[in-house]
């Protein structure tokens, strides 16, 4: 006859262990389920070491000064920048608009100085043309090197391509690729003899820059030249269009990389970065037209011509005098850049860099007027309105999330003042507020 199930429990309890103790065992065992279920916290600890004293020296898992320290030891880790697939912009399929904002973030450098990534807004749309060939390339803190003394390098670029679309789409996959290389190739001028003047060392800096934007123009046009005609680089391509050409077939490119303390634009066909500053339009490029004197002179020098056909054009075919591509062209139509360095001041207001179907029924003075008007003087109801009907950053603070709105909302209607005024182009827009980056 079995036991009764009274003498069962009392033969499990030992001689030492009271009733009240198992019970006690009990809720510990329970508490500690429960704590695994739900995951550790900044708080949890072993309830069965609670009676335990710690060791010499040693702080207990729940003291105040072991909770301090782990909260000190969780805030200083270096926040780190978002990936350049986070921050670029998504392409749109034909025919429809590409729209981006920025993600604002504080990144510690080495320096252990902040620096805030600019807050921008893009888009980019077919317009009135059957097909989209134009490209825009955002990189926020996409470089940090001894050029700019390790501090954050943000890259910024608009490309319009003719004859097809695969140059600026391998420029928006790469050239922010090369830019970055060369410039992890290049010292700083503190590497330099410290008996060289202020002078001498801005100069050196700006001969810097020249150098590594062209061998990235370079680089970018190699590229842009032994690609396939359906955009692959892969030699031999094994596409349907495999051994044809795309002799015909370019981009322009307006680039622009903003350190702390200077903008860099470096440009290379006919979009363009236009600063407002103060109040008024400060061009940061120049269009490369075959009718400017220089341009023309150098051309004709090359053994080619200017012919007036729907306005100047190379020998009669591109509206351009330089260009990435082009391989018919060439060397009539070069690829190499001109550079611009202008030295940041609190007066700057906003960067605007755009295709030409801008440009082209845009002046620069009305662009900035608009962008600025959306950006710092208009009212909040319009910014919040376009909030509502995106989706909010998560990482992002209401302000924050306006301020992208603002810039968005700048960039939208360039854009559809350029379309009112009957631009027949792709328009690509992308509006910098200087006055948080």
């Amino acid at each position: 006859m079995p036991p009764p199930m009274a003498e069962v429990c009392l033969k499990m309890v030992s001689d030492d262990e009271s009733p009240a103790k198992c019970r006690e065992t009990r809720r510990r065992q329970m508490v500690m389920r429960r704590s695994s279920a739900e995951g550790p916290t900044e708080q949890s600890y072993l309830p069965e070491n609670e009676n335990i004293p710690p060791k010499r020296g040693e702080k207990r898992p729940d003291s105040p000064e072991r909770l301090d320290e782990c909260k000190r030891n969780r805030t200083s880790k270096i926040v780190e920048s978002p990936s350049s697939s986070s921050s670029s912009s998504q392409s749109s399929p034909s025919g429809g608009a590409e729209v981006s904002a920025s993600v604002p973030s504080i990144t510690m450098g080495q320096n252990l100085t902040n620096d805030l990534v600019p807050i921008f807004g893009s888009i980019s749309v077919s317009g009135r043309c059957r097909e989209m060939e134009d490209a825009i390339s955002v990189h926020p803190d996409f470089c940090r090197p001894e050029i700019s003394d390790r501090r954050p390098l943000h890259f910024f670029a608009v490309y319009d391509g003719h004859g097809g679309s695969h140059v600026a789409t391998l420029c928006k996959e790469r050239m922010y690729v090369f830019l970055r290389e060369e410039l992890m190739r290049v010292a700083s001028n503190s590497d330099e003899g410290g008996s060289n003047s202020a002078a001498q060392q801005q100069e050196s800096q700006e001969e810097r820059w020249k150098s590594v934007m062209r061998k990235c123009f370079e680089r970018m046009d190699e590229v842009a030249l032994s690609s396939c005609a359906c955009g692959g680089v892969t030699n031999p391509c094994m596409c349907e269009q495999a051994g044809g050409t795309s002799d015909i077939v370019g981009s322009t490119a307006v680039v622009s990389v903003l350190t702390p303390d200077s903008i860099v634009v470096a440009n290379c066909g006919d979009s363009r970065a236009v600063l407002s500053r103060g109040g008024r339009a400060i061009p940061l490029s120049t269009d490369h037209k075959p009718d400017r004197p220089d341009e023309l002179g150098r051309i004709e020098a090359a053994g080619g011509r200017v012919i007036y056909l729907n306005g100047a054009r190379v020998l009669g075919i591109l509206a351009m005098s330089r260009a990435l591509g082009d391989k018919y062209l060439k060397p009539i139509v070069i690829s190499e850049p001109e550079l611009t360095i202008t030295e940041r001041t609190p007066e700057d207001e906003c960067l605007i860099l755009a295709s030409d179907g801008l440009w082209d029924v845009l002046s620069n003075d009305l662009a900035c007027e608009v962008a600025r008007k959306c950006l710092h003087e208009g009212g909040p109801s319009t910014a919040a309105r376009i909030l509502n009907e995106e989706p909010p950053d998560e990482n992002a603070t209401a302000t924050e999330q306006m301020e992208q709105s603002r810039c968005s909302l700048a960039a939208a209607l360039l854009t559809r003042l350029a379309l009112g005024r009957k631009s027949s182009d792709n328009i690509s827009v992308i509006v910098i507020d200087l006055k948080k980056g």
